[in-house]
């Protein structure tokens, strides 16, 4: 049997997930993009947002329309990889539901998009299933709620007013 070496092109692209216009967004090749483009020197903030998204379009999907929010969310990022405080975009909830797959884990799943519809709420809801993701998320009961990335409840479904209470605040 013959086996032909990999190249650099058989490795999965690196993605990164970024929030454009209030959503998260993968994005393929940008902490490349961000190294090419520092290493080009001293630029204005339009010419590093124009050089990071001549160099992403390629790569990536961007709407002709957002094409202004996509520079600033690269320049944003650019900024983050160089070390410098930057504002964070304001986005929609983010709500995870962490739990091997029981019947308990898909009632709480329910619960929160009933509850999300109810409040008139956007939110991303991702729900995990893979043990090693739960447990390093430091999580040793399951199900367990994540509303923003901070645990809500661990080990039982929450009633459903104190889940109501919580996403009210965490949209607020």
């Amino acid at each position: 049997m013959v086996t032909t070496p990999k190249s650099p092109c058989d490795a999965a692209p690196e993605v990164t997930r970024i929030m454009v216009g209030g959503l998260p967004v993968g994005i393929t090749g940008l902490q490349a993009a961000i190294a090419q483009v520092a290493a080009l020197g001293e630029l204005s903030e339009a010419e590093i947002a124009q050089e990071l998204y001549a160099r992403l379009k390629p790569l990536n999907y961007i709407p002709p329309r957002a094409a202004e929010e996509y520079k600033q969310a690269f320049l944003r990022e650019f900024k983050k990889a160089r070390g410098k405080a930057v504002p964070e975009e304001a986005g929609a909830l983010t709500i995870t539901i962490l739990g091997p797959g029981c019947p308990t884990c898909h009632r709480l799943e329910q619960m929160v998009y009933e509850v999300l519809t109810e409040l008139h709420l956007p939110a991303q809801v991702e729900l995990v299933q893979d043990l090693g993701a739960i447990a390093a998320h430091g999580i040793f009961a399951t199900p367990a709620l994540l509303i923003n990335g901070q645990v809500r409840v661990m080990g039982k479904v929450p009633s459903r007013e104190a889940l109501t209470e919580w996403l009210r605040a965490a949209a607020s």
